[in-house]
C-alpha cells in the first residue's frame, strides 16, 4: 500500500476538482451542427397566385423529401397564419370572389281564398347570378313562373323588387333587372366555357337551398350532352350533370370552374325525396350566353322555326288514319310562302275533329310525319322543339318525313317567328 501526506492528499483532491470544472466547461461551449446550418439556409414562401407554392431552393439546387411534402401539402395563409390544402384554398377563393354576386330570389303569387277573392301568397324561392353591375340577373324560368312580384335579395341584406327582362321556357333561362342605388358597386359573375369541360373535372354550386343564403358545395362534372325532359313539352339538351349537392333552392344559381367562372346555370335534380341523390343538372353556359343576349337585346330569343301546324301523333290517330308509325309529327298545314312550304313539305288534306266532346280540335290527315330533325330522333312535340332550340333563322335543317310509307330527307330553310305568318298561331299540341 502506498502512503501519502496530508500535503499531498490536499493538493490531489484540489487538482481534481480542478480537472472537473475543465471538462464541465469544455462540455457547455455552443456547439454548431454544419447541417443544421445548411438547412437553415432554406426559406420557404407562399404565393396566392393560382393556389401554387413556390419554394427558394437550397444553394445546392436540391430540395429534402420532407420539403416537397410539406410543398404538395400546404398553403399558408400570411394574414392569419392558419394552413389550408391547395384544395381548401381554391375553395375558398372562389366562394370568397363569387358569393357576393349570388342572389336569392323569392316570388309571390296570386291565389284565390275560401270565398273565391284573389290574394297575394308566397310563392317559390330560387337563386341567381348578378352578370352586369347595372343590376341584371340570370335564373331559370321555373324559379319566377306565375309570379305576380319578384323580390331580389344581396348578401348584404338589402332587397330590390325585380322585374322579368325575358324568359325562354325551352331552356329555361330568364334574365330578371333591378335597379341598385348609384353608390352600391354590385360584384358580377363571368360567364366561362362549357363547350371545354371533361368528365370528371371539379365544379362548385353557390345558391340558396331551402332558405340557407350563399351555401356552397362541391362536386365533379359526372356526365356531359345529357338530354333531360323538363316538363311535358320541353326537352333541354346538352345538360350537364353533376354530383355536387343540389336542393330545392338552388335553381336558378350558378356551376363554377376553379377559377369562378360560370359554366353551367343549376336546374334540376333526380331524386325521389325531392333532396339531392347525387345527381343534379345545370344549363351550360354555352347555351345561357347565346339566350341571355337575345334576351337582353329582343326581350325573347330569336330561334329559327319550321312554319307548319305540328300535332303529336297518337295510336289512335295512327288507328284512324290507317299508319304504320304512331309517333313523330304530323303537319296538319304548312304556312304559305315560308321555307317549309318552299322546300316541299305536305300538310294534310282530310279535316277530322280530335279530343273529347267538350274539347275537341280540328286536324288535318294525310300529311307528312316528322320523324327526325338532323340527327335529333323526333317521336314527342318535346322532341321537336328541342331539335330546334339552337337554330337560327336562315338556318338549314334535315328533315326525315314519313310519306306515302316511305322515309323522305327534305332540306328545310328555316323562318324567324317574326315574320308574318308565325308557328304560334299554326300549333296544335295534343
Amino acid at each position: 500500500m502506498k502512503l501519502y501526506s496530508k500535503a499531498q492528499l490536499v493538493k490531489g483532491v484540489a487538482f481534481g476538482i480542478l480537472a472537473g470544472v475543465l471538462v464541465t466547461l469544455i462540455a457547455m461551449r455552443p456547439h454548431k451542427d454544419d447541417s443544421s446550418s445548411k438547412d437553415d439556409a432554406v426559406a420557404e414562401t407562399v404565393s396566392e397566385f393560382d393556389g401554387q407554392i413556390s419554394t427558394v431552393e437550397k444553394s445546392d439546387g436540391h430540395q429534402t423529401a420532407a420539403e416537397s411534402i410539406e410543398k404538395k401539402a400546404i398553403l399558408t395563409s400570411a394574414s392569419s397564419g392558419v394552413a389550408y390544402t391547395q384544395d381548401e384554398a381554391q375553395n375558398i377563393s372562389v366562394y370568397e370572389k363569387c358569393n357576393e354576386a349570388v342572389v336569392n330570389i323569392t316570388t309571390q303569387v296570386m291565389g284565390v281564398n275560401w270565398f273565391l277573392e284573389p290574394i297575394v301568397q308566397d310563392g317559390g324561392s330560387g337563386s341567381g347570378s348578378i352578370i352586369d353591375k347595372r343590376g341584371y340577373v340570370v335564373t331559370n324560368v321555373h324559379v319566377i313562373s306565375n309570379a305576380s312580384k319578384i323580390t331580389i335579395s344581396l348578401s348584404d341584406g338589402s332587397s330590390y323588387e325585380g322585374v322579368v327582362v325575358g324568359q325562354d321556357t325551352e331552356s329555361d333561362i330568364a334574365v330578371l333587372k333591378f335597379s341598385p342605388e348609384k353608390n352600391v358597386n354590385l360584384k358580377t359573375i363571368d360567364f366561362g366555357n362549357s363547350d371545354s369541360l371533361k368528365v370528371g373535372q371539379k365544379v362548385i354550386a353557390i345558391g340558396n337551398p331551402f332558405a340557407l343564403e350563399r351555401t356552397m358545395t362541391t362536386g365533379i362534372i359526372s356526365g356531359l350532352g345529357r338530354p333531360i325532359q323538363e316538363s311535358k313539352n320541353v326537352i333541354i339538351r346538352n345538360m350537364i350533370q353533376t354530383d355536387a349537392a343540389i336542393n330545392p333552392g338552388n335553381s336558378g344559381g350558378p356551376l363554377l370552374d376553379t377559377q369562378g367562372r360560370m359554366v353551367g346555370i343549376n336546374t334540376m335534380i333526380m331524386s325521389s325525396s325531392g333532396s339531392s341523390a347525387g345527381v343534379g343538372f345545370a344549363v351550360p353556359v354555352s347555351t345561357a350566353r347565346r339566350v341571355v343576349n337575345d334576351l337582353l337585346q329582343y326581350g325573347k330569343v330569336n330561334r329559327g322555326i319550321i312554319k307548319i301546324a305540328p300535332v303529336q301523333m297518337t295510336s289512335s290517330i295512327a288507328r284512324y288514319a290507317g299508319l304504320k308509325i304512331s309517333s313523330g309529327i304530323l303537319i296538319s298545314s304548312v304556312a304559305k310562302g315560308s321555307g317549309a312550304e318552299r322546300a316541299g313539305l305536305k300538310g294534310g288534306t282530310k279535316s277530322v275533329q280530335y279530343g273529347s266532346r267538350f274539347n275537341s280540335t280540328t286536324i288535318n290527315l294525310g300529311g307528312d310525319i316528322i320523324t327526325a330533325i338532323d340527327s335529333i330522333s323526333v317521336r314527342t312535340y318535346a322532341d321537336y322543339t328541342s331539335a330546334l332550340e339552337a337554330k337560327r333563322p336562315g338556318d338549314t335543317v334535315t328533315v326525315t318525313v314519313y310519306r306515302d310509307g316511305d322515309y323522305k330527307k327534305i332540306k328545310v330553310s328555316l323562318d324567324s317567328a317574326d315574320s308574318s305568318t308565325s308557328s304560334d298561331s299554326y300549333r296544335t299540341n295534343l
